[in-house]
This record gives structure tokens, C-alpha cells and sequence, in this order.
């Protein structure tokens, strides 16, 4: 997995810039559809006989805020950030393979024996 560390650059800075707007957006949208049924609620309890009235003009402004909101999240699905991040993954260089014990073939045994005081090897 990649850090914004290594994709680095304008790349890094567009995915966070992406992220943060998206959140903002999503924060905005639930806030505000919270904030109309709270007035909703408000204005039923004190005029009650204005209910059907104001339930259905709270219900065309949530429609309204919502669609909002989806528009604007299929807006930043089609700046695609993956685009992006495939470009910052391609500039990249592949890392080096570590090598363990395990994965390194098996040598073939070979004994020392002493002669004459060189060391001769036998297998």
C-alpha cells in the first residue's frame, strides 16, 4: 500500500485536497437535512393544523439537499482519483526484493578435511 509520502508532489496534495472536500461536503449535506427537520419539527409542534404543509415542503427541500449532494459526489467520482494515483504509482521505482534464508537454494554440504596441512574439501 502507498503512502502520500511516496506518491509525493501535486499527486499527494490532490488526493487529500479530494478527501477533505468530499468530507466537507458530506459533513454540509447532513447538517443541513438536520437542520430542516429540526425547523420541520419545530414549526409542526407549534402549529400543528400546518402539518401536512410543512412535512411536504421538508420533504422537497431534503430532495433538494440531497440531490445536491449526489451531484457533487459523482462530480469528484468522474475527476476519477485514481487516475491519479495510477500516475503517482507509475513514477515510482519497483522495490528490491528482500531474500530470506528460506527462499535461498540449498547448498550443497561440503566437509573440510586437514592433509598434509592444507585444507582439502570433499563432498
Amino acid at each position: 500500500m502507498l503512502t502520500l509520502a511516496q506518491v509525493g508532489g501535486d499527486y499527494g496534495l490532490a488526493l487529500i485536497g479530494m478527501g477533505l472536500g468530499l468530507g466537507l461536503l458530506v459533513i454540509g449535506a447532513a447538517y443541513g437535512i438536520g437542520k430542516l427537520a429540526a425547523a420541520a419539527m419545530e414549526g409542526i409542534a407549534r402549529q400543528p393544523e400546518a402539518a401536512g404543509n410543512i412535512r411536504g415542503t421538508a420533504i422537497v427541500l431534503g430532495a433538494l439537499i440531497e440531490g445536491f449532494t449526489f451531484f457533487a459526489l459523482i462530480v469528484a467520482i468522474l475527476l476519477n482519483p485514481k487516475d491519479v494515483y495510477m500516475q503517482a504509482v507509475q513514477k515510482i521505482p519497483a522495490p528490491v526484493e528482500k531474500h530470506t534464508k528460506a527462499d535461498a537454494p540449498e547448498a550443497p554440504a561440503v566437509s573440510l578435511k586437514v592433509q598434509d596441512g592444507e585444507a582439502v574439501s570433499q563432498r
